[in-house]
């Protein structure tokens, strides 16, 4: 895989990464997995995404961090006291490879995420 093909599964997304980003990408993904079982895992615009009833949450690289996409302006708006001291731009978190995750924070962020993907699921069409 060359850096101008898309991954065809999170695994390889992972692998293809730098090494010391891979650890900090698996334990996102492991607490993306624990928050979210029943969530699809697949690649979505060259990045690991996972979908219940919409896109919930994604993860990805950067040259200097691993970054998890919120894909929700109102949720950073609504946890904006609670994401002081970390590193925000726009919707998207960034972390320094290989140092401790804000584990807690990016659970609740996983458990909000779910909450409006079914509250959006379970407005009336039309």
């Amino acid at each position: 895989m060359t850096n101008d093909e898309p991954a065809a599964n999170v695994d390889d997304f992972i692998a293809a990464q730098p090494p010391t980003f891979q650890q900090t990408l698996n334990e996102l993904r492991a607490i993306i997995r624990d928050e979210a079982p029943g969530a699809e895992e697949r690649i979505s615009y060259r990045v690991p995404a996972y979908k219940l009833n919409y896109m919930l949450i994604s993860f990805g690289v950067t040259k200097s961090a691993c970054s998890l996409y919120t894909q929700s302006p109102g949720l950073v708006e609504r946890m904006s006291d609670e994401l002081q001291g970390q590193r925000v731009s726009g919707t998207t978190l960034h972390f320094p490879p290989g140092e401790p995750l804000p584990e807690k924070l990016i659970r609740k962020i996983i458990r909000e995420r779910i909450k409006e993907d079914e509250a959006r699921a379970s407005k009336p069409k039309g």
